[in-house]
């Protein structure tokens, strides 16, 4: 008689999202069954498609998940994130993931990982943002004040390449006066070639072409194309006193400069920082602009306007201000458009108001 075979539970199978960081800076969103396996086609060109011209790649971020399409439904919500939304996502900030998002999202933690290439706003690929590559800085408070330019524009991408004093410097955290995530991120080089390893667009800031026969192009071009460029942008800044060498220019595909007074052709380093760091931020995210906004009051209700405007009226009445009787109405009509032109608040038409009636009734003199 043949034993019945009792057969044990069928084995379980895990799916992964993942996210990997591309060579170009980019970043590629998938599932799939097996990671590692996955992560090897992907580093070996076996899978075509987006990263196959675009290695190697790093795997950055991974989650796990008990059925297929939960992966494949987290893999389709990464996808249409911004870059910041990703990046959060990639660090475990989840306060800033909560800031980003416009309601909860995963309900699942997430390990060491990336960011993905969709910009949502646009749904086509978002370049990353520029490094800024201070080149032999010489003074700590140089480099904090650089760094307090960068961030004042959302970049925290800096490059140190052979600073005269060393790195870290005890004098940039106060110049920098807060901008610490970008002194923390700065990252250190012996050469300006190491720096810029990675970057297929660089861009060297000079008033001086070397003898080079490199295209020179304004602050506001320069940073127009990062945005559109195919890969990570770097920006050169030589040191204080001498700027960059011309064999540190001739690695830049692209030279900035900026027209100045030829008698006198100097910036320092924190102002050719923010230069660039603005022109860059004009071409993305709109940026806070600290005097608009919460502070501006609203505009008077028109029935509060006519107050103003009948009150007027009646004072110029009684100083026999209309004359001759038959350009009245015109007058009337002129005065009523330099008050509606003008967009009163509620607290300026009050004040207009008691003007008038201190013009219209003086006080008398105590005696």
């Amino acid at each position: 008689m043949a034993k019945a075979r009792i057969e044990g539970p069928a084995p379980t199978l895990d799916f992964y999202t993942y996210m990997l960081r591309c060579a170009d800076g980019h970043y590629y969103v998938g599932h799939t069954d097996d990671l590692d396996a996955r992560v090897a086609q992907h580093q070996a060109g076996e899978i075509p498609g987006y990263t196959e011209t675009r290695r190697p790649v790093t795997l950055v971020w991974s989650d796990r998940f008990p059925e297929r399409d939960q992966a494949f439904a987290a893999e389709r919500k990464i996808k249409g994130w911004s870059r910041a939304k990703k990046e959060a996502l990639i660090r475990g900030d989840w306060e800033a993931l909560r800031g980003l998002a416009r309601k909860p999202v995963l309900r699942y933690a997430a390990s060491p990982s990336s960011a993905a290439t969709q910009d949502e706003r646009r749904g086509e690929p978002q370049a990353p943002a520029p490094a800024f590559v201070l080149v032999r800085p010489q003074l700590g408070e140089n480099i904090g004040k650089a760094a307090r330019a960068m961030l004042n524009f959302g970049l925290t991408d800096l490059r140190l390449v052979a600073p005269r004093d060393g790195w870290p410097n005890p004098a940039a955290g106060p110049a920098a006066s807060g901008a610490d995530i970008v002194l923390e991120r700065a990252r250190l080089f012996d050469t300006v070639a190491e720096a810029v390893a990675d970057c297929a667009h660089v861009y060297a800031t000079t008033v001086r072409k070397r003898g080079l026969v490199v295209p020179v192009v304004s602050p506001e071009r320069a940073g127009r194309e990062v945005h559109r460029n195919d890969g990570p942008s770097a920006f050169l800044f030589g040191a204080e006193r001498s700027g960059l060498e011309t064999d540190e220019v001739a690695l830049a595909g692209k030279i900035v400069t900026v027209p100045v007074n030829p008698d006198f052709r100097s910036l320092n380093l924190a102002q050719a920082v923010i230069l660039i760091a603005y022109e860059w931020s004009k071409h993305g995210e709109d940026l806070a602009v600290p005097t608009a906004g919460d502070d501006a009051e609203p505009r008077a209700p028109q029935a509060h306007l006519e107050g103003l405007i009948e009150q007027l009226y009646d004072a110029l009445e009684a100083a026999d201000y209309f004359h001759p009787p038959d350009r009245t109405p015109a007058t009337r009509n002129t005065i009523r458009t330099i008050f509606t032109k003008a967009g009163w608040s509620s607290r300026e038409v009050q004040a207009l108001r008691g003007i008038i009636r201190a013009l219209a009734e003086p006080r008398r003199r105590r005696t």
